[in-house]
């Protein structure tokens, strides 16, 4: 009891700072639909704390959001992954899926020792772009247990180039002329966050668009947990730990949560309103560690990183898309 009241001691403000943005970010998505509050608290986060000096006494709480918070937010996410919705894509799609994933996630590391980009913020940013943005570079994260500059940086860029795809791949599914179906497969194959998705398939015209967008999406976010999974295989591999240390777990307990989450999804038992309710917390946790995750973004220390990783950040991306339109005319989702 004692240790939980200094931990609120020591967290209360920043904690209460952070989740009062996230709250209103959430409430600003629900009056206007358009909007992503995930988007916007880690813009918001970014520019706050980079024009304005914030008591240090609320950095414990603003971590403590940025990365607890953070978790409980992706494991709720499993609830909205039902394994039957997945394999009721049908095989091309899945195909797709596994493929969009794995040659951006392994393409991602290639290039990053091509550019000589950090080891560690090339899997990040190779976790980001390839599977779900944000929630995939904290799965990474709990393994690898990186810096928390090179985190920000990672989700800065999955920021960065996830919302410059989204009128992106709207023009080019206009452009080459692709129905609803496709977009909605291009998109969600494609796109970084969640969030993203929803933004880019309600622009492309919703409907059966952000339909199928979202669930491709979430068929990608499944993915997180074997990734997760590999990479910490490897980790132990290639870099046995001392005898005195403590070995890290394969997969880290909120991943095992968003595991168990799915599963719960699957089994389909919980009602609809719960389902609903969840998904609002599930925004509102979210939000919250995305605003913190911003206040992490000192532009300074981004400008230090130099061009590669950006330009890691791009190739990267281009090479989801690439991936996307090779299925689109091999005939997937058609």
């Amino acid at each position: 009891m004692g240790s939980m009241t200094k931990m609120l001691q020591r967290t209360g403000s920043g904690v209460t700072f952070c989740a009062a943005v996230g709250l209103g970010t959430v409430l600003l998505g629900t009056a206007a639909p358009g909007l992503s509050p995930l988007l916007i608290a880690i813009i918001l986060g970014a520019i706050l704390r980079n024009i304005i000096q914030l008591p240090e006494s609320w950095e414990p709480g603003i971590q403590f959001a940025a990365k607890r918070i953070l978790r409980w937010g992706v494991v709720l996410l499993g609830l909205q992954i039902s394994l039957k919705t997945v394999l009721d894509l049908g095989p091309q799609v899945l195909v797709l899926i596994i493929s969009a994933v794995g040659i951006t996630f392994l393409g991602t590391l290639g290039l990053g020792r091509l550019l000589k980009v950090d080891s560690e913020l090339t899997l990040l940013i190779a976790s980001g772009f390839s599977i779900c943005g944000a929630a995939a570079v904290a799965g990474v994260q709990g393994t690898l247990r990186a810096a928390e500059e090179k985190v920000a940086a990672a989700i800065a860029l999955v920021v960065l180039f996830g919302t410059l795809m989204i009128p992106t791949t709207v023009a080019l599914m206009a452009a080459l002329g692709f129905g609803d179906d496709q977009t909605g497969v291009f998109i969600g194959a494609t796109t970084h966050e969640v969030a993203q998705v929803v933004a880019a398939a309600g622009i492309a015209g919703g409907g059966s668009v952000l339909a199928i967008a979202v669930t491709v999406k979430l068929a990608r976010v499944a993915l997180l947990a074997p990734v997760v999974a590999g990479v910490a295989l490897v980790r132990q591999r290639s870099a046995p730990v001392a005898a005195d240390q403590k070995r890290p777990p394969l997969l880290p307990l909120f991943v095992v949560g968003f595991i168990a989450m799915m599963i719960v999804a699957t089994l389909d038992f919980v009602p609809a309103p719960v389902l609903d309710a969840a998904s609002l917390v599930q925004q509102f946790l979210l939000a919250t560690a995305m605003f913190a995750l911003g206040l992490g973004v000192h532009f300074k220390s981004l400008k230090k990183l130099g061009a590669r990783p950006l330009l890691l950040g791009l190739t990267s991306t281009a090479l989801i898309i690439g991936v996307g339109l090779g299925a689109l005319y091999l005939g997937v989702g058609a």
